[in-house]
C-alpha cells in the first residue's frame, strides 16, 4: 500500500504544466455524459412532483493561458457529488463546485433530456404522453445565468393554400422552439411554458387520437391557419406579456409537406433593455 502511494505521488501531471502560447480557451471539459437526473413537478399543484429521466451532459470551464489543460475527471467527481439532487434547482451549486475544483473563472453546465407531458385528447380526453426536448443552461462566471429552452411540436395550415384552393389546404408539422431567462427568485415550470407556446400554431399534437378527436384537430387547424410568421409572432406575444421572463428568443421551423424545404423565422427580445 505505502508503494501504491509512493507511486501515485511520482506520476506527472502534465495538465498542470504551463503553456508559452499565451491563448486562452473559452470552454474546455466533457461532453454527451449520459447521467440520471431528478426533476420537480408541479405534481397536485403543491410543486412537490417528481419525475426521473437521462440527460446528455457538458460540463465546461474556462482555461487560462498559461495553462496546459484541465483535469477531466475533476468534472465526474462533481457530477457524482450532486447526484442525489442534480436537478434545475442545483444547477448553480454544481457550477460553482466545478469552478472551485477546476479553479477556474467560468463554468458552463449543460443538460439535454426527453420530458413527458400528460395530455388529454380533446374529443374523448384519452390520455397519452407526449414528449418534448428540453435543455437547461447554466453559467457561472460570479453572477448565474440560468436559460432553459423547450421544443414543442405542434401543426400549422397555410392561410394562402386555404384562401386560393376550392378544398382543402396544406398543413404540416412544425416545431416551435423557445429559450428564456427569467426574473430573480421566480419559477417556471416545463408545464406552464409548454402550455404557453403550443397554443400559438394552427393546432396542438396528441399521442392518443381516436376519430372523433381526429376530426376536431383537422378542423381546429382549418379554421386556426397560420404562416410561420404568425407562429412566432404570436409566440412573442405570449412571452411579452409574462413578466416572470426577462429574455427570450422563439423560432418555428414548418417542415413543408408541398415543398422540399422548410419555412423558418425567429424573434429574440430582452425586455430588460427600454425599446
Amino acid at each position: 500500500m505505502i508503494q501504491r502511494e509512493r507511486t501515485l505521488k511520482s506520476l506527472p501531471d502534465i495538465q498542470s504544466t504551463g503553456d508559452r502560447r499565451k491563448v486562452a480557451i473559452n470552454k474546455v471539459g466533457v461532453k454527451g455524459v449520459r447521467y440520471p437526473i431528478s426533476l420537480r413537478t408541479p405534481g397536485n399543484g403543491d410543486g412537490n412532483g417528481r419525475v426521473h429521466t437521462v440527460a446528455s451532459i457538458n460540463m465546461y470551464v474556462s482555461l487560462p493561458h498559461d495553462e496546459k489543460g484541465t483535469h477531466m475527471s475533476r468534472f465526474l467527481e462533481v457530477l457524482n457529488e450532486h447526484h442525489d439532487e442534480l436537478s434545475s434547482d442545483t444547477l448553480s451549486d454544481v457550477c460553482r463546485a466545478m469552478k472551485e475544483s477546476l479553479k477556474a473563472k467560468e463554468a458552463h453546465l449543460e443538460l439535454s433530456f426527453p420530458y413527458f407531458i400528460d395530455k388529454k385528447a380533446p374529443v374523448t380526453g384519452r390520455v397519452g404522453k407526449l414528449d418534448i426536448d428540453v435543455t437547461f443552461e447554466m453559467a457561472s462566471n460570479g453572477i448565474d445565468d440560468f436559460v432553459m429552452t423547450i421544443k414543442v411540436p405542434a401543426t400549422s395550415l397555410c392561410p394562402c393554400s386555404k384562401e386560393i384552393s376550392d378544398y382543402g389546404a396544406h398543413n404540416q408539422r412544425c416545431e416551435m422552439t423557445v429559450k428564456v431567462r427569467l426574473a430573480d427568485g421566480v419559477h417556471l415550470w416545463i408545464e406552464e411554458l409548454f402550455a404557453m407556446i403550443e397554443k400559438c400554431a394552427s393546432t396542438q399534437v396528441f399521442s392518443v387520437l381516436k376519430r372523433p378527436d381526429e376530426k376536431w384537430v383537422t378542423e381546429r387547424a382549418y379554421e386556426n391557419p397560420k404562416f410561420v410568421e404568425d407562429i412566432v409572432r404570436d409566440m412573442a406575444v405570449v412571452l411579452n406579456a409574462d413578466d416572470r421572463i426577462t429574455w427570450y428568443q422563439c423560432f418555428s421551423e414548418n417542415f413543408e409537406s408541398i415543398h422540399n424545404h422548410n419555412a423558418y423565422a425567429f424573434i429574440e427580445r430582452d425586455k430588460r433593455i427600454s425599446e
